[in-house]
C-alpha cells in the first residue's frame, strides 16, 4: 500500500516444523530479500528497544528513509504525511507489517505492549553519531493520549 509515498507492507510468514517429528516448532518472517524492492541494498539494520508504554519520536531525518517492523510486542508507527494528516499503522510480532517512511517526513513511535517492544529498522543511509541528519519535531496537534492505558 502506498499513502503519500509512505509504503506499507504486510510481512508473509512461514512455519517452521521440527526436522525429527513435522510438527509445528515456530515461524519465520522475511523482512529484507534483495529481490523484495522494499528497500534497496540497506546500509544499516538496527534495533530500538521501547519501554512499557513508552514513545520514540516525533523526529524526522533530512536524508535517510527507513523501514520499521515490530520484531517484539506491538507499536503503533504515528506518521505525518506531506499533507500534514496522521497516519497510525500498527505492527507486532504477530502481525508484522513494515512501514517505510521516507527522508522529510516526520514520524513518531508508541509501544502498546504491558512489556518492552523491539522495533528493526533498515535504513538507506547509516548514521554516525555527528552528522546532524535527524531533527526533533512536536505533534502538537495530536491526540497522545488516546495510547495512554
Amino acid at each position: 500500500m502506498n499513502i503519500n509515498k509512505i509504503e506499507i507492507f504486510d510481512l508473509e510468514t512461514h512455519e517452521t516444523k521440527d526436522i525429527k517429528n513435522s510438527s509445528i516448532n515456530g515461524n519465520l518472517t522475511p523482512i529484507w530479500r534483495d529481490w523484495d524492492k522494499i528497500i534497496p541494498d540497506p546500509k544499516m539494520i538496527y534495533i530500538t528497544n521501547v519501554i512499557k508504554g513508552g514513545r520514540k519520536g516525533p523526529h524526522v531525518h533530512k536524508k535517510r528513509t527507513s523501514c520499521f517492523v515490530c520484531i517484539k510486542g506491538k507499536v503503533v508507527f504515528i506518521i505525518k504525511d506531506e499533507n500534514g494528516k496522521y497516519l497510525e499503522i500498527e505492527s507486532s510480532e504477530k502481525k508484522p507489517t513494515i512501514v517505510q517512511v521516507p527522508k522529510n517526513i516526520s514520524s513518531a513511535h508508541v509501544n502498546l505492549s504491558n512489556e518492552e517492544s523491539s522495533v528493526l529498522t533498515l535504513a538507506d543511509i547509516a548514521w554516525k553519531p555527528n552528522d546532524n541528519e535527524m531533527e526533533n519535531v512536536l505533534f502538537d496537534d495530536y491526540d497522545w493520549t488516546k495510547w495512554i492505558n
